[in-house]
């Protein structure tokens, strides 16, 4: 194994890490190592391996949003107390390291719907915001592993 082949597995192992505690994004991280790979050892397999890799990236990139969203959609949660939680997820991203993103979410879902239902009704909304947190994290892990074993096939087959 080469030293490159070696840097990248690590940037790789990274990008998988942050992709479950996103203090970097996890995504680009990976998809940005296998483009220094393909790039670097050229050849059709090398760039066809990239391609597939980009496209699994992309399509988990629009699934961790879609479906968490439609789930909410679905538990009647509206879309401004999504963007509530958005909102003070971001803050809470650069109040809070590592976890602040997800604390910001879950409170300003609870905030929103405390304020739109009333406290004894804002808790089950909040539950299915974590369950969508949850798939959210969960759909790009897998579409990172996904885009890393092509890596891997990729890296076996040139």
């Amino acid at each position: 194994m080469s030293a490159l082949e070696i840097v990248v597995a690590l940037a790789i192992a990274v990008g998988l890490a942050t992709t479950i505690v996103p203090v970097l994004p996890g995504t680009l991280i990976v998809g940005g190592a296998i483009l220094v790979w393909a790039s670097e050892t050229g050849g059709t397999t090398a760039w066809l391996a990239f391609a597939v890799a980009a496209v699994l990236l992309a399509a988990g990139a629009v699934a961790k949003y879609l479906l968490p969203g439609r789930r909410l959609k679905e538990a009647g949660i509206p879309t401004s107390t999504q963007l509530a939680g958005a909102a003070l997820g971001i803050v809470g991203f650069f109040v809070i390291p590592l976890v602040g993103l997800f604390i910001g979410f879950v409170l300003g879902v609870y905030l929103a719907e405390w304020r739109r239902l009333g406290s004894g009704r804002a808790w089950p909304s909040t539950k299915h915001a974590l369950r969508a947190a949850g798939l959210s994290i969960l759909l790009e892990l897998v579409f990172s592993v996904l885009a890393t074993i092509t890596w891997v096939v990729g890296l076996v087959a040139t």
